[in-house]
């Protein structure tokens, strides 16, 4: 079932209404040439699609949380948010890829912090993640507090609008829908390496969200039922 975004709503009204205004106009004028407007009609609904997306199976699974092609694998020596090495996967999404974020694995949220900023093409992806406009979700362990996850959805030179669903507090699971970018954007997950994990993804890749594994967790992160074993 073809299936649309909630967020898209508002868009593709206000796009229907312009490309129909337009279409009228061609058309009186010239009327094959009302069809000019029927690909970008197409291209607007198909932009706020939300497909449906079965899991990974394996439990150490964490799934990439954007459609799009990873644009760089970096090592980081400190993340002030994760508070040690970590490991960040970009992923460059174009027009023409689903927009909707999802969440890379199972955790509570920590803090939602947004960003002012510009609107530097998402292929500089330097710039782009250092400079332009941006949400970060800090995620922790489902039953512990120390951050595992960094999800940081950021705006390109087309997106002017970023959306995010979940709140400091809140449990979430992997697959979860957690927003989305409106329009050509960068979306980054950095992983904390105290938890050993391994990446399965290279530069250059296509993925899915939810879908497809990004990187593996070498130990098991802290849940309900690691933390009752322990006590």
């Amino acid at each position: 079932m073809f299936r649309l975004t909630r967020h898209g709503w508002r868009e593709m009204l206000i796009g229907s209404v312009i490309l129909a205004v337009i279409a009228l106009g061609l058309g009186l004028w010239k009327p094959p040439l009302a069809l000019v407007v029927l690909p970008i009609f197409l291209w607007l609904f198909a932009f706020f699609r939300d497909p449906d997306r079965a899991l990974p199976q394996d439990p150490r699974a964490i799934v990439a949380p954007a459609d799009g092609r990873v644009s760089d694998i970096t090592d980081i020596e400190h993340d002030p948010l994760v508070g040690g090495p970590a490991v960040r996967i970009g992923i460059f999404l174009s027009v023409f890829n689903v927009h909707v974020n999802r969440c890379p694995c199972d955790g509570r949220v920590l803090a939602v912090q947004y960003q002012k900023g510009k609107f530097i093409s998402a292929l500089s992806h330097g710039r782009a993640s250092a400079e332009n406009e941006s949400n970060t979700i800090v995620l922790a362990e489902p039953a512990g507090d120390q951050p595992v996850v960094i999800i940081k959805q950021i705006a390109g030179a087309i997106a002017r609008r970023i959306v995010c669903t979940i709140s400091p507090g809140d449990a979430v699971v992997r697959g979860q829908r957690i927003g989305m970018i409106k329009f050509g954007s960068r979306t980054e997950l950095t992983i904390a390496k105290r938890l050993e994990p391994t990446v399965a993804v290279r530069v250059g890749q296509a993925v899915r969200g939810a879908a497809d594994v990004v990187a593996l967790w070498g130990s098991p992160m802290q849940t309900v039922a690691t933390r009752e074993m322990t006590a």
